[in-house]
């Protein structure tokens, strides 16, 4: 990626980690509600959600349910854990800090460059968040579960006839790089202090963003 000369026609933000640090709220989150497990069944939850970043809920709950606890999840035993999770987290994401230099990059070019959220958080959650935040007026759309993050960037970039290369993925996480690499974007990794780095060795990584402005030579 040249960033000196990099040209964007969209940029795709994940939500947690990206433009919250939000990331911590949800470990912990996700920690309490197994509490019923006990301690070693509570911090092989919290390891599995530090390394699988931008799985859903859904998802890392039927793998705690199956495998960290031998119970056979049922729909219904999942979307309760779920419901408890969103109860649990949601407040705490609607009040959790910005990532350095996401809002005042919003602030600054989302009248100029279309912007967009792709994260794994339940949609409807996902904008009750933003909502709250005071910052879904910065986005193009915002998109989340049930569907994939791969097929949620397929449907932005075919919606808007964007040309994939021309389109910018920023996420903190492997899925967002699958994502991005499924349909043909550009990728940009945020790297999260105290977090080992889940991409290949010569992604292009950002500590925050302060710095995005200048790497795309805005």
């Amino acid at each position: 990626m040249d960033n000196a000369k990099l040209d964007i026609d969209a940029i795709i933000f994940d939500f947690d980690g990206v433009l919250a640090e939000s990331v911590d709220v949800k470990g912990q989150a996700f920690y309490e509600l197994y509490e019923d497990a006990g301690k070693d069944i509570q911090d092989k939850v919290l390891a599995f959600h530090e390394a699988n970043g931008g799985v859903s809920r859904y998802d890392k709950i039927r793998y705690y349910e199956q495998t960290l606890c031998g119970r056979t999840p049922t729909e219904e035993s999942v979307q309760s854990r779920a419901e408890r999770f969103s109860q649990i987290v949601e407040q705490r994401v609607i009040e959790s800090d910005w990532v350095k230099g996401a809002k005042d990059f919003l602030e600054t070019h989302s009248k100029t460059i279309p912007c967009y959220i792709a994260s794994a958080t339940p949609e409807d959650e996902l904008r009750r968040i933003t909502d709250r935040r005071m910052m879904s007026h910065y986005f193009e759309g915002i998109f989340g579960t049930p569907k994939k993050k791969s097929a949620n960037l397929k449907m932005i970039i075919e919606d808007n006839g964007y040309s994939a290369e021309r389109v910018l993925m920023i996420g903190d996480a492997i899925t967002d790089f699958d994502a991005a690499q499924i349909n043909g974007t550009q990728f940009l990794g945020r790297r999260i202090q105290g977090k080992e780095l889940p991409f290949p060795g010569d992604t292009e990584i950002i500590d925050d963003l302060q710095v995005l402005s200048s790497l795309l030579g805005r």
